[in-house]
């Protein structure tokens, strides 16, 4: 099958089971983290290459705070480290970065780090990444409500709303891919998920591969998109 014949505009991962990947291996959950880093950038390179328009990757949720300071700790400090370190493999690639989430929410050096990276790579053209970082969809929605009642709107929209997401010119979710073989949408891209086609692997995220990446676009090609009509 021709997987460029219909490839989604709009791919989300929810990168799952770095830690369970580090625990089978007998290792820190760190080691899981960066291994899964690693696996973030070879698919959005592969993305890239064959034509993918955006990739929203599910870095750290408003729920992960929840988790030992330890690993918060070093979750900020790899997510810092891995935006200055990358602007050479953004401009070879043409990559554009995004940020979706409460980005005041942060530490104020991931913060800087974040508004730099996306500044610096605004006018590239390629694939955009749309990184969630502090992210939560029902905190995005109720931010983006927040943004309406401050400019005395009434009679709210669908449109509205949508204006007032974090990321409004990126489309909705085409494609949603969630590694590790949970099945649960976790609170990611609510509103741009609405009628998203989802692919579950029990591949745990540092395992997965562009083979992988290709069987979730195989199985894409394979479904009808209705979106509540009839064909």
């Amino acid at each position: 099958m021709d997987l460029k014949s219909n490839l989604p505009s709009h791919i989300g991962f929810i990168m799952d089971g770095n830690g369970r990947w580090a625990r089978e291996k007998g290792l820190v959950r760190t080691k899981g983290h960066q291994e899964g880093l690693d696996t973030a950038k070879n698919i959005i390179k592969y993305a890239s290459d064959i034509g993918i328009k955006f990739v929203s990757l599910y870095a750290f949720s408003t729920e992960n705070w929840k988790r030992a300071q330890e690993e918060v700790s070093f979750l900020m400090f790899l997510i810092k480290k891995h935006l200055k370190q990358e602007y050479n493999f953004y401009r070879e690639n043409q990559i554009r970065v995004v940020h979706s989430g409460d980005l005041k929410g942060l530490p104020e050096d991931v913060q800087k780090e974040i508004i730099l990276v996306v500044n610096d790579t605004k006018d590239f053209k390629g694939l955009t990444v749309n990184l969630l970082i502090n992210y939560g969809g029902r905190d995005e929605i109720t931010r983006a409500v927040n943004k309406i009642i401050s400019k005395n709107l009434t009679n709210i929209t669908e449109s509205d709303i949508q204006k007032n997401l974090d990321n409004p010119m990126i489309p909705d979710v085409d494609l949603m891919i969630r590694s590790s073989g949970e099945e649960r949408l976790s609170n990611f891209l609510l509103w741009q998920c609405a009628y998203s086609e989802f692919y579950y692997s029990n591949v745990l995220w540092p395992d997965f591969s562009v083979d992988d990446f290709n069987k979730a676009l195989e199985a894409y090609n394979k479904r009808t998109r209705r979106f509540g009509g009839i064909k």
